[in-house]
């Protein structure tokens, strides 16, 4: 059960990723692409019906991780309580950016918020992207489970590191580039005419630096903690993994440059799984690591609820899921297609 729970865990992680990662990719990309107060419409169109439920795949995993992992719970958001709530912030800005620009038409004020959605979805892809270089690399835990770490000391990697870190930051960029990417993807699809053709070409610039920055990524995780690599010596299959990252960088460049945006946007989502995946994959069964005494490191096992409760979770989560994949379902089914502006229409 708690390998099963484990697995539960990475996947809802993953499709927040996956799915809020579009849409945070289009606020990083929001004032390079559109160049017009309509154009910056057609961008929040976009994602105008998706962006707030995307969300919900981050509170659901926060709440299956309380159910299934209590003390993996407590002691990560004790632990990274100052980042956390810079998360909640930037959460909260990115809603305010969206929904504030239209109360007044008015174009600094139309601006100001303009800039707030920019910024506030560059800085969330970073601090989740250093999020999971915090888990990757391990945190100075004690005997009772429990750590502090300060926002940065010196950036180097140590036991007593800061939440940034040359390794950290290293992996807050490539999560900024990627769902930069990931992005300028999915607002091709979305888009036409000369905003579809600057999305392309953000996409076209965002490519090699994200091949670049996932070779040196992979190259310093095995520096900073060697221990990743132990479940692919053990376990063959587990090489899957990097092998679907890199055919999905392939198929990224193969449907770009042959204009076939939306299997580009699919290749895209399939390297996001296979980096996570790949993480996830080496790190088990530790779901955070300690960087001073390896025993202190918590595990499924050592952090799992009982038994009874994960059986009879599982059965609420069942329904719970159908429930959420059925909505989202009928919510992407229902906003399929290209987005435009009709004349003299209010709103994004």
């Amino acid at each position: 059960m708690e390998t099963l729970w484990f697995l539960l865990v990475a996947l809802m992680l993953t499709a927040y990723v996956v799915m809020d990662g579009f849409d945070l990719g289009v606020g990083i990309l929001h004032l390079a692409v559109a160049r017009s107060g309509e154009e910056r419409r057609l961008v929040l169109r976009s994602i105008g019906p998706v962006w707030d439920g995307n969300e919900v795949w981050l509170l659901a995993a926060g709440g299956t991780l309380y159910f299934a992992f209590p003390l993996l719970y407590a002691s990560s958001f004790s632990g990274f309580y100052l980042p956390l709530m810079m998360v909640l912030w930037l959460l909260m800005l990115r809603g305010i950016g969206i929904e504030f620009r239209t109360h007044l038409h008015n174009p600094l004020w139309q601006s100001f918020y303009d800039a707030v959605f920019c910024g506030s979805s560059a800085l969330l892809a970073i601090f989740l992207g250093a999020a999971l270089g915090n888990v990757i690399r391990g945190v100075p835990l004690d005997a009772s489970g429990y750590f502090f770490e300060p926002l940065w000391t010196n950036f180097t990697v140590q036991a007593e590191a800061g939440i940034l870190d040359w390794y950290t930051v290293l992996c807050g960029v490539l999560a900024l580039a990627a769902l930069a990417q990931h992005g300028a993807l999915y607002l091709a699809t979305k888009t036409e005419g000369a905003l579809q053709a600057r999305a392309r070409k953000a996409a076209a610039w965002a490519w090699p630096l994200v091949v670049l920055l996932s070779v040196v990524g992979l190259i310093a995780t095995l520096r900073v903690r060697p221990q990743m690599a132990d479940n692919y010596r053990e376990h063959a299959w587990g090489f899957l993994l990097p092998i679907l990252v890199g055919a999905s960088l392939g198929a990224m460049l193969h449907f770009r440059l042959r204009g076939n945006d939306r299997s580009a946007f699919v290749a895209s989502a399939a390297y996001l799984v296979g980096m996570l995946g790949g993480a996830a994959f080496g790190l088990y069964p530790q779901v955070l690591p300690a960087s001073t005494d390896p025993s202190y490191s918590l595990t499924i096992y050592n952090t799992a609820a009982p038994a009874y409760g994960l059986r009879i979770g599982l059965i609420w989560w069942c329904f719970g899921m159908a429930l959420a994949i059925g909505y989202f379902v009928f919510l992407y089914r229902r906003s399929r297609g290209k987005v435009k502006l009709e004349a003299g229409e209010e709103g994004y």
